[in-house]
């Protein structure tokens, strides 16, 4: 496979589902059946996303601009498709900062993060949404693909997840594709000694920095210390273990020959509108490509 290469497959379509969620029940300050350490571990996710969306978008449409047709056209799915991403976890950590918690710790410790790599080069930033995009794409294949990890959470913010989930798993090459495109005249050493360097840069911010905010958020429902940690690390490597789970598709993205597309889960997304039936049908005002 060469670097101009788009293993994305032919007749896939990133199509944006503009969804409205919780807008019309307040949602519980621990809607995640209870469990402070389940509640937590999300809500930290949630908010890294309205500014690490944004930050996805302007990474990959620096390289729109001369990209194949195809790619140039994913690109404005994948564009419109995080915009609405954005607005409804922006909606969503409201909620949450509504029912009591105090977010902010958290967005700054994500503003400090994008703050330095907003620094380096452009080249560097579309890597870091290439190994960005590849965990959330990891983790909505396992959420979309074992029901226990929203097993008892109040249905609206349920229905959120696993929405976000299959949207992620419809985009997931499109970072990785754009990245391939920019480094076209790359070495495949290059490329690869690249992206591993900025992967596991990600990976040891990823799991430290949502560790953290989940221990801040479980300290501000009273649990700390060992209670805490024991607790979290619990529900994240061991059950229902989605660190654990998504170790193996995580250490796929070094193997030379790696796409996200190697593997195939539109299965899960065709589930997904099975189970939502009308639901999810067109929205009652028309999606408007973002700009």
């Amino acid at each position: 496979m060469t670097a101009t290469t788009l293993p994305t497959p032919t007749d896939l379509s990133i199509t944006p589902r503009d969804r409205r969620f919780g807008r019309e029940t307040a949602t519980p300050r621990l809607w995640h059946g209870g469990r402070v350490e389940a509640t937590a571990i999300y809500n930290a996710l949630s908010t890294t996303f309205p500014v690490g969306e944004a930050y996805f978008v302007e990474s990959v449409r620096a390289f729109r601009e001369g990209a194949p047709p195809k790619l140039a056209e994913e690109i404005k799915g994948f564009t419109t498709q995080e915009a609405i991403h954005s607005r409804e976890h922006d909606a969503f950590n409201k909620r949450a900062t509504s029912s009591g918690y105090d977010l902010t710790r958290l967005e700054q410790t994500v503003e400090r993060r994008l703050a330095i790599t907003r620094a380096r080069a452009p080249i560097v930033n579309v890597a870091a949404t290439m190994a960005l995009e590849h965990f959330t794409a990891i983790i909505a294949h396992e959420l979309l693909a074992n029901p226990r990890h929203l097993a008892g959470a109040e249905k609206e913010t349920a229905d959120l997840w696993r929405w976000h989930a299959v949207e992620e798993i419809e985009h997931k090459g499109v970072a990785y594709d754009t990245w391939l495109y920019a480094t076209r005249h790359w070495t495949r050493w290059k490329r690869w000694k690249v992206k591993a360097k900025v992967m596991f840069f990600v990976t040891r911010n990823f799991v430290v920095d949502r560790t953290a905010g989940s221990l801040e958020l479980m300290r501000q429902d009273g649990v700390t210390g060992l209670k805490a940690w024991t607790l979290l690390l619990w529900y994240l490597w061991v059950r229902p273990g989605m660190f654990r789970k998504i170790a193996g598709a995580w250490l796929k993205f070094f193997v030379p020959g790696f796409h996200p597309w190697n593997e195939d889960d539109r299965h899960l997304l065709s589930a997904y509108e099975a189970s939502v039936g009308n639901e999810a049908q067109a929205p009652k005002r028309k999606v408007r490509r973002a700009t």
